[in-house]
């Protein structure tokens, strides 16, 4: 076992984790490059003429971020709506990630707070975790600020949000993410990070990146994670 994982996860008072990634794969059913295009889509109907890096974006949330910086607010709530609908059709055929459940269920028979901090809408989030019976072992769901593509992650804004919410100190939470986004939002907020690497190429970067500890399978936090909830 991961030494600094068991340490950590042994002392943390609140679990935040990530939506996308750590919890399921959002856009397993209903392509992320798909919403992108239809995004840019709202954007060309609203009459802007959208550079060639920008109608070739995969990221539906990049798309999104992009519109934000460009500063016309109306087009950004535009964008927004389309994205908010899009993530509520996603998460019908998200996949869940391998342990995920199993992180939350063992967190919370441990006695530790399970919160969501996502860059996805809180709609969406909530509306998987209701599907999958997991509504209950998750509170808060802090998801992307509306039409303020800004204060999403990396900006910690969100992250102390969930951990003002929880009424909890920053140093008592680990966030787990599966980005660079979300390690740089919790170096931020002063809340240890967990990267969970689901690529290969991640594992390098996230402890570049300084995250406090890196796995490879949620399964490595869900053991520590029963572990404590049997002692």
């Amino acid at each position: 076992m991961n030494a600094d994982l068991g340490q950590l996860l042994g002392q943390v008072g609140a679990v935040l984790l990530d939506f996308d990634g750590p919890v399921c794969s959002v856009f397993a059913g209903y392509p992320a490059p798909q919403v992108a295009a239809e995004l840019v889509g709202v954007l060309r109907r609203h009459g802007v003429d959208v550079p060639t890096d920008l109608a070739s974006e995969a990221d539906p949330l990049e798309v999104l971020r992009r519109t934000g910086a460009a500063g016309d607010h109306g087009i950004t709530r535009a964008v927004e709506d389309a994205l908010c609908v899009a993530e509520r059709r996603a998460v019908e055929t998200a996949e869940p990630t391998p342990y995920g459940r199993e992180v939350i269920v063992a967190a919370r028979q441990a006695g530790v707070p399970v919160a969501a901090v996502s860059n996805n809408s809180a709609g969406a989030v909530s509306a998987y975790l209701v599907a999958h019976r997991l509504a209950g072992h998750v509170s808060p769901v802090v998801g992307r600020a509306y039409a303020e593509p800004d204060r999403m992650k990396p900006n910690p804004a969100p992250i102390l949000k969930a951990v003002r919410d929880l009424g909890v100190t920053p140093g008592r939470c680990v966030l787990v993410g599966d980005s660079l986004s979300d390690i740089e939002g919790a170096r931020a907020a002063g809340v240890a990070v967990i990267g969970y690497a689901n690529r290969p190429a991640k594992v390098d970067a996230f402890r570049l990146a300084g995250a406090t500890a890196v796995v490879t399978s949620m399964g490595e936090i869900a053991g520590v994670l029963i572990d404590r909830a049997e002692a």
